[in-house]
């Protein structure tokens, strides 16, 4: 069976060494992914995003996430967070040595539609960081 999701990434360059590392996930009709946080952890699985440490940069602030859909599933017996459609999560970053450089990681998804879910996947991904002036000197 294909996934009903799938994934792209790309670094989009803010200026000044930052970057934002956009990460999106387009669903096919009728199936949705979970939030990042979820109000219990009796439910589905949340979804998780993790960078590898790398000299090359540092995160600026928290993932950003879109405001999710929130409703109760009779099938969960509880209120869950959720994404339809595309949607695009974000990181940024600040370039500290000059040059390109790549950010590797992996996230972690599940996800459902009326019917039926899928068992959770893990999905390493590699973004390619074009280069720019590093803000950070060290």
């Amino acid at each position: 069976m294909a996934q009903p999701v799938a994934w792209s990434f790309r670094a989009v360059p803010l200026g000044g060494g930052e970057h934002r590392l956009e990460l999106t996930a387009v669903n096919e009709g009728g199936w949705h992914l979970y939030a990042t946080v979820l109000p219990s952890d009796e439910g589905p699985v949340p979804t998780s995003f993790s960078f590898v440490p790398d000299s090359s940069h540092v995160q600026v602030g928290a993932l950003e996430e879109p405001v999710p859909v929130e409703k109760y599933d009779p099938n969960f017996a509880m209120v869950v967070r959720y994404h339809e459609d595309t949607t695009r999560f974000a990181q940024r970053i600040k370039a500290i040595k000059a040059g390109p450089f790549t950010v590797e990681g992996e996230l972690e998804y599940m996800c459902c539609n009326g019917n039926t879910c899928l068992p959770p996947l893990v999905v390493p991904f590699s973004i390619p960081v074009p280069a720019g002036t590093p803000l950070i000197e060290r």
